[in-house]
């Protein structure tokens, strides 16, 4: 395989998604067998992309050294074109969304993806707008892919119909536009105080901001971070979302579980780039800010979780909590600590993907959009719910509440960072960064070990109790129908954890070095900007 070719993987998991969604669009309702085989097809692409991309990230460029791969397309190079960078950070989020994807859209085969229409179309075209988001190299495209993504999900919110879809839906909407407007007016600031869009090209001439604008450079910095807390849900900026994640079909939710990593992630990469300790006067802005409340979003998501009525919304809070502990690790900026976030993030992220799909399994019969009463289609299609089509959709698998249970058991473990799982192995990287160096002698790590160790035991008191109501209490008399592409939905984001686990040293090996990489911004700028500065 040529580098010249691994350049142009770069763009395949955006292209792929748009032409696939594109051709969709002109396929009748029903044709369902043909689009799930092609965004299957789409899905198995973009993993197979993110795993190359993700090994060469691993491995480092020509020299062995930590590197990024520049796609510049068109020919025009950065900062006056737009260039897609395949570095450390965003090869392992673009392989985690290319997991959950995956997963989530073979769990909509069973039934979910024919409970309204144009549901592949949506869903290829979130997945290319948060792949777009985490490859872009410049705030224009990325708000850009932040709209498509946005605009799939305002969609793919209300599949299903019910009223308590389109309640959900309209406060998300309503949030998610706020949240572009103050992109909007972040970016303009920005580009109007340092006549520049290209990450790199902010990250070089940051120190050389004129005294007289750095406060107005500053202040739509903080404009544009307030725009993606609310995306990374964090408190109090994330209230919306255990009611937005509970009330959307299973597979909808879990794959919701990425764009919260989305705002986490852009606010992690210009925190590294823009206010590293070369940027002159801005070096560590907002820093103290992020850690505040990272740490109060945490505790928040702790407390809702063992508050919560409901396992989807339980879920909705640890999501938070997940979110608010990288944001409060990115608040510190050290590499020490930002390795073993960086492995709890992506474990944490997959595991909740798969309770929010265990949930629904549990509570199949109370959502009516699910069993194809308030599904909307073409007068000529047929409902794929009806009682007389169930054998022909799936079978009653045996023993399948005892598997379910298993996979239960693992992804609680892993979300609430209970040993020996995933969660766990990324906690105690974070706690042993917290305490390496001088760590040891600051007040704040021993509070950030007992906010964590607090949001742990608060979401495995919460998922417990879940469980035994699911699991332990349930109805003898009850049958369980799981089909078969659930259960391989939910095996693969298990399958994975277990593997990160199994895997532990290599894996946070890597995400070690990722953060490494980080704080080192002038590598970045160097590959991208190429000796232009």
């Amino acid at each position: 395989m040529t580098p010249s070719f691994l350049e142009h993987l770069i763009i395949l998991p955006i292209i792929l998604p748009l032409i696939a969604a594109a051709f969709m669009l002109l396929l009748k309702e029903q044709r369902y067998k043909a689009k799930a085989t092609l965004s299957l097809g789409v899905c198995a692409a973009m993993l197979v992309v993110a795993l190359l991309l993700l090994r060469e990230a691993s491995v480092g460029g020509s020299g062995g050294g930590d590197t990024a791969r520049i796609y510049a397309l068109g020919n025009w190079a950065a900062p006056f074109g737009i260039v897609l960078v395949a570095d450390r950070l965003s090869t392992l989020m673009l392989a985690l969304i290319a997991v959950v994807g995956a997963a989530g859209l073979i769990f909509a085969l069973a039934r979910w993806d024919r409970a309204g229409p144009r549901f592949h179309a949506l869903y290829l075209l979130l997945m290319m707008g948060v792949s777009g988001a985490v490859l872009t190299g410049d705030l224009f495209n990325l708000f850009v892919f932040f709209e498509v993504m946005l605009a799939a999900s305002y969609g793919l919110l209300l599949h299903g119909s019910g009223e308590k879809r389109v309640r959900a839906g309209l406060g998300y909407v309503a949030i998610n536009l706020t949240a572009s407007l103050f992109f909007l007016i972040g970016v303009a600031l920005i580009y109007g105080t340092v006549g520049a869009l290209n990450m790199a090209d902010l990250s070089a001439r940051v120190a050389y901001i004129a005294p007289e604008n750095r406060p107005l450079f500053e202040a739509g910095c903080a404009i544009l971070g307030v725009a993606f807390l609310i995306k990374a849900a964090a408190w109090p900026l994330g209230l919306w979302l255990p009611g937005a994640y509970s009330a959307a079909s299973a597979p909808v939710a879990a794959v919701f579980t990425l764009l919260s990593k989305v705002g986490v992630y852009v606010l992690l990469r210009m925190s590294m780039l823009m206010f590293h300790p070369e940027s002159g006067d801005s070096a560590g802005f907002a820093q103290s800010a992020l850690l505040v409340l990272g740490l109060a979003t945490v505790i928040f998501g702790g407390a809702g979780a063992i508050a919560a009525q409901r396992l989807e919304r339980a879920v909705g809070y640890a999501v938070m909590a997940s979110s608010g502990t990288v944001l409060a690790l990115v608040g510190l900026g050290k590499a020490e600590v930002l390795g073993g976030a960086l492995f709890y993030m992506v474990a944490s992220t997959m595991a909740a993907g798969a309770l929010f799909l265990i949930a629904e399994i549990l509570t199949r019969g109370e959502d009516r959009a699910a069993e194809g009463t308030e599904a909307f289609f073409d007068d000529e299609y047929t409902d794929p719910f009806e009682a007389d089509d169930v054998e022909e959709v799936g079978r009653v698998m045996p023993r399948s509440l005892a598997l379910l249970g298993g996979f239960f058991v693992l992804a609680a473990l892993v979300v609430a960072s209970m040993p020996p799982l995933a969660g766990f192995i990324g906690k105690i990287g974070i706690f042993v960064g917290l305490l390496s160096g001088d760590g040891a002698n600051q007040p704040y790590s021993w509070w950030v070990i007992g906010i964590l160790t607090f949001s742990s035991f608060a979401t495995l008191l919460a998922l417990v109790r879940f469980g035994m109501d699911g699991f332990w209490k349930r109805d003898e008399d009850s049958t369980l129908v799981v089909r078969s592409p659930e259960f391989v939905a939910i095996g693969l984001l298990i399958g994975c954890c277990l593997w990160l686990t199994v895997a532990g040293g290599p894996a946070l090996a890597f995400t070690q070095h990722t953060a490494e990489w980080l704080v080192r911004p002038q590598d970045y700028v160097a590959a991208v900007l190429k000796g232009r500065l």
